[in-house]
């Protein structure tokens, strides 16, 4: 069998082979034996290796952009995959070059895979986002092309927390101010407008993993939490949930903003709701940068109506580390970070960690689950005598049927299908001896986007 240059019309298949971890077995490439697959992270005892593999692990070729954190290069490096690494992002022609012939790739926030970038990278098996957010992904065109996206929703959530609760403290004693005057050579000591939090009522829109977390951090601190959110949510600790966000607007005296870019997100906040928010409170947006209608800040600003606003994520960021300019700098009591919500040694591991897993667990066994644009599919092994069928296609009516006829005269120790509205994901465990063939009768429907045997 041969090792395909484009999974879209030939797909690799995968087999056992011995990793530099020591610790268990995973597929590797075509082996001359068949051999199960092996659930991620388990040991797998009583396997005999292949005496030789036509291709190695190491032809998969996975590109790390941004500083993805060491911790998950090794842990892919550990399945022998060759892994490239980055400090920086890359875009337009110097990012199709380097995907190109990239199996997987990794980024951040920086990094933007557009419709255009993916449509050029045809042996693409999987993307993974070192973070929370996917919108610099096109989800929708990974998806048609058979490509799962796997991001970490959660990890950095405590980071961003306690950066929000400093800047709540600094936004309430003008810290932005004071440390400029200093750096300027100036002495200003005063009390003026600047207050304990303590009894304060910070609003939070968008209460999910990081609005809930600060929620519980903020209520030890003394403050009284109010929240909006499109969905209903349970409530933690005292919060409680605003009837509407101008209600929450009107009500607060520090507005935070954590919720992900969408069409109804974008310019969420600009003249008309600052209007209603108190005079001298504050905003913070540790979010999206589309989210805020910056000049529409800047103005609320400088006019005195907001107290102080902190500003992590800006409608454009640039892609590598320099000069940078915005209508912000100089404003009053303004504190401006370069998008370092996420940023600390713990978060950045942990996200490694669990998306490198995510990955992995792909490349060996299928599984999507945790993808954010994928039907969610984790087929429990089928049985030393079976090869695993992978079948991603366009979700039309009568595919099914189509892939019970092949099957039907074979032995299938388990099938799962799962659908979404655009295409259809198909895991079977076959018979060993039948595998080649079924794949190449189901690779050949009109509807077939990639088809993959692992064993």
């Amino acid at each position: 069998a041969e090792y395909g240059g484009t999974y879209m019309s030939r797909p690799i298949q995968i087999s056992l082979a011995q990793t530099k971890n020591p610790n268990h077995y995973s597929a590797g490439l075509l082996a001359s034996s068949p051999t199960p697959p092996s659930p991620l992270g388990s040991p797998l005892q009583f396997v005999s290796l292949p005496e030789k593999l036509s291709f190695q692990r190491k032809n998969i070729k996975i590109v790390l952009l941004e500083n993805i954190h060491k911790d998950a290069v090794h842990k892919l490096e550990q399945e022998d995959f060759t892994v490239e690494t980055l400090a920086h992002s890359l875009s337009g022609k110097e990012l199709e070059k380097k995907l190109s012939d990239a199996h997987v790739v990794g980024i951040r926030s920086k990094t933007k895979l557009t419709k255009e970038i993916l449509d050029k990278c045809p042996n693409l098996l999987c993307i993974g986002c070192f973070c929370i957010g996917t919108d610099q992904v096109d989800l929708n065109t990974a998806q048609k092309n058979g490509v799962p996206v796997f991001n970490s929703p959660f990890c950095n959530s405590r980071s961003v927390a306690e950066l929000i609760i400093a800047q709540i403290i600094n936004l309430s004693r003008k810290i932005g101010d004071r440390n400029r005057e200093m750096h300027n050579g100036i002495w200003k000591k005063t009390s003026s407008n600047c207050n304990e939090i303590r009894g304060k009522v910070l609003g939070i829109v968008g209460y999910g993993h990081i609005g809930s977390q600060l929620s519980v951090l903020a209520e030890s601190m003394g403050l009284r939490v109010l929240f909006y959110d499109v969905v209903p949510v349970m409530s933690l600790g005292n919060s409680l949930a605003a009837s509407s966000l101008d209600d929450l607007l009107k009500k607060s005296d520090f507005v935070t903003l954590h919720v992900p870019e969408t069409p109804q997100t974008m310019g969420m906040i600009g003249r008309r709701e600052i209007s209603l928010m108190k005079k001298g409170s504050y905003l913070l947006n540790a979010s999206r940068g589309s989210v805020v209608i910056i000049p529409d800040l800047v103005e609320s600003l400088k006019s005195g109506h907001l107290g102080g606003a902190y500003v992590d994520v800006y409608p454009s960021e640039p892609s590598d580390n320099g000069p940078w300019e915005s209508e912000l700098i100089k404003c009053p009591n303004t504190i401006l970070t370069p998008h370092i919500g996420g940023s600390t040694e713990e978060a950045q591991q942990a996200i490694g960690e669990e998306v490198s897993g995510r990955m992995i667990s792909f490349l060996l066994t299928g599984s999507t689950m945790g993808a954010v644009n994928f039907p969610q599919v984790e087929v429990p092994y089928g049985g030393p005598n079976t090869h695993r069928l992978l079948n991603i296609h366009q979700n039309l009516p009568g595919v099914l049927k189509e892939i019970n006829n092949i099957l039907s005269v074979y032995n299938v120790d388990s099938q799962v299908l799962r659908t979404s509205e655009e295409i259809g994901y198909f895991v079977a465990d076959v018979n060993a001896e039948a595998s080649e063939t079924i794949k190449k009768q189901i690779d050949g429907l009109k509807s077939a986007i990639k088809t993959r045997l692992l064993y």
